[in-house]
């Protein structure tokens, strides 16, 4: 039977795939990344009901994983798609793992061993990795990857696997697949807060972005979830999250709202408080989205629980004696305030990944005016695309949350699914 093809392996490409496979039709998932899992992976909580963001993403990851009809392939990535649907021919270009996958069992004892520390992007760079690593822990497939470009060549790494399947020499492989249908699950990339300079990111240690924020606060993140200031290593007495850090924003031509900004910055302050009652949380905001099913009583349930809300932007962040100070004006109040904070947490927007024009140019979809792909109608068809037999899953198309992605992702599986059962056998 044909098969789909999946590209992106985050939660909304997950279940596109494992919404195919289970109408018996084979699927092949496209990541680029040593692990699928995307963004979702590196989440603490999920809102509006604060659980677990790994137990709910775990087990699709294992599911996927183990599905007969789903074939995953990592570290991977399109460079071509011709065809038409019903009889696409995608070409992947595998790049080199440096691992036997076939033999490699993921103890991590070639990690253990390995003398090399270098950013780790996983961690948004509040930790580090090793030169051969994986991502980590809950990772999917269980396979760890060299990285070549940092790897010394110490050889301790290929001494202690006792499999040997660590291996010197590796290169770059080519791979034709044919496809009856499409699904696009790129996802996101987040807004570079170092752009907004009068805040300070990358210029005072204590001012983080929200990414950063949920490594430090995730349990199995590289501080083991407390939340520490990076100048001194001391647990902050007072946190301000400044929201639409890239959205919203004329300047930066990112004039569209993020959509999730709000909620995550809510949840980030609920743990906060959690964590450290007695800290003082308050959240600058232009306006607050809160517009999903149980959301509206997410905010009020925060602000019963002792976020302070104030409306209003700082021009700047300005270092102080040990702290930091952020001048605003309140504009419900009317007043003029230098709010101090011991770290400053800015909630940055999703922007379009740059694969998403490559891919725009390569199949002739075109893009909104924000750099997204565009649908065919945004309203009667959310996930088709101007090209039959080529759907968009998750935040390709736009900002969304979870469950908005998972939704779509549905929506384009369904879709895929009876475009294979159209082209038959």
């Amino acid at each position: 039977m044909r098969r789909v093809v999946v590209i992106g392996g985050g939660v909304a490409g997950i279940q596109a795939a494992l919404d195919v496979a289970n109408h018996g039709i084979p699927v092949t998932i496209i990541e680029r990344e040593p692990s699928i899992g995307g963004h979702m992976a590196q989440l603490d909580k999920t809102f509006p009901t604060n659980d677990c963001s790994m137990c709910i993403l775990s087990p699709k990851m294992v599911d996927v994983e183990r599905h007969p009809l789903v074939t995953i392939r990592t570290l991977a990535e399109v460079r071509d798609i011709e065809g038409d649907v019903g009889a696409f021919r995608v070409t992947v270009l595998q790049h080199p793992r440096y691992v036997d996958s076939s033999l490699c069992n993921g103890c991590g004892d070639c990690v253990d061993i390995c003398p090399v520390e270098v950013y780790n992007r996983f961690d948004a760079g509040i930790g580090v990795r090793k030169a051969i690593y994986k991502s980590h822990p809950q990772v999917v497939p269980n396979v760890v990857v060299r990285d070549a470009e940092h790897c010394i060549e110490c050889g301790l790494c290929y001494d202690v696997c006792g499999r040997e399947a660590v291996l010197r020499e590796d290169s770059e492989k080519t791979e034709v697949i044919e496809a009856a249908s499409i699904i696009i699950a790129t996802g996101y990339q987040l807004f570079d807060a170092e752009k907004k300079v009068m805040f300070g990111y990358n210029r005072y240690p204590d001012v983080i972005t929200s990414l950063e924020f949920e490594r430090m606060i995730n349990a199995s993140g590289p501080t083991g979830g407390e939340v520490r200031r990076l100048s001194d290593g001391k647990i902050p007495q007072s946190v301000v999250f400044v929201q639409c850090v890239g959205s919203r924003d004329i300047q930066m031509k990112r004039t569209y709202c993020s959509s999730v900004c709000c909620m995550y910055a809510l949840k980030n302050a609920m743990l906060i408080l959690e964590h450290y009652p007695d800290c003082e949380v308050s959240i600058l905001y232009n306006d607050i989205r809160a517009y999903g099913k149980g959301y509206e009583e997410y905010l009020n349930r925060a602000e019963a629980g002792g976020v302070h809300l104030v409306r209003g932007f700082p021009g700047e962040v300005i270092e102080g004696k040990g702290d930091l100070i952020l001048p605003l004006e309140n504009t419900e109040t009317g007043e003029f305030v230098n709010l101090h904070a011991d770290l400053v947490v800015l909630s940055v927007g999703f922007e379009p990944v740059p694969d998403t024009q490559v891919i725009a140019e390569r199949l002739g979809i075109p893009m909104d005016q924000n750099g997204f792909l565009n649908t065919s109608d945004l309203k009667l068809d959310p996930v088709g695309t101007i090209r039959p037999g080529i759907y968009c899953a998750g935040t390709v198309t736009a900002p969304r949350d979870i469950p908005d992605s998972v939704m779509t992702a549905g929506a384009a599986a369904m879709r895929a699914t009876r475009d294979v059962l159209l082209a038959g056998e």
